[in-house]
């Protein structure tokens, strides 16, 4: 197996609707830890989404988009409240076995829906920053959609959080995660999930062919990407 080019043709078990649901339910779970330990996302939040946010001077609407099992805006919501945020947080997901393990996990801090992006811009709804975390990578052709779709939903801030490829993150993941993984699939996923992903010019490259000049790639963190725009809606 070679991580010089991005492995497209290789697929997540979690990706396909006749997969376990018990291990999906407790790998959607287990994510909670998983994404704390290698996301970054505090730091992303604190630079890039709540100075957006408090320059509004009023309350806040984000989405996340393809939030899985809530974990990611679960957290951003109590950090926001936190930093004395008022923020109204809608995490969507098409898939209606992750919808059901967000909704087990909140405590009314988010608005899960089991809806896709195109669902929310034929009802007319925006919001002021659209956020995804570790969806790209999944996408195929579908990629460009998903990233003008998320334009349109915004009315400012757009970042979309996603792994970095490398050998090196292969090989920390690999033996990392072991003793979480017992009864899910975060270890095959997780180094599929790294095969499909990305290097940052490989993303830069292609948002560019997507959409010219409304995309930066940015390097938050070690073996992690964030792809930067600004919202049309």
């Amino acid at each position: 197996m070679s991580l010089a080019v991005r492995d497209e043709r290789v697929r997540e078990l979690m990706d396909d609707p006749d997969c376990d649901p018990r291990r999906l339910a407790a790998t959607l779970r287990r994510f909670g830890l998983v994404n704390r330990l290698v996301t970054g996302w505090g730091g992303v939040a604190r630079r890039r989404l709540f100075p957006a946010l408090a320059r509004l001077g009023r309350p806040a609407r984000v989405l996340d988009l393809g939030c899985g099992g809530g974990d990611v805006v679960l957290r951003l919501a109590g950090l926001a409240r936190r930093a004395g945020l008022e923020v109204a947080w809608t995490g969507i997901d098409p898939d209606d076995r992750a919808i059901a393990v967000a909704r087990s996990r909140d405590g009314g801090a988010v608005t899960f829906r089991c809806a896709d992006a195109a669902t929310l811009l034929a009802e007319g709804d925006r919001f002021d920053a659209v956020i995804s975390n570790h969806v790209l990578h999944h996408l195929g052709p579908g990629l460009a959609e998903l990233v003008a779709q998320s334009r349109a939903l915004s009315r400012g801030v757009v970042l979309h959080s996603d792994i970095a490829r490398s050998r090196t993150a292969y090989a920390l993941y690999a033996g990392g995660i072991t003793p979480f993984a017992p009864g899910t699939f975060l270890r095959t996923d997780g180094l599929r999930s790294i095969r499909r992903s990305y290097t940052r010019d490989e993303l830069q490259q292609t948002l560019d062919d997507i959409q010219p000049r409304a995309w930066t790639v940015h390097a938050p963190g070690r073996f992690r990407l964030l792809a930067a725009g600004t919202g049309d809606g």
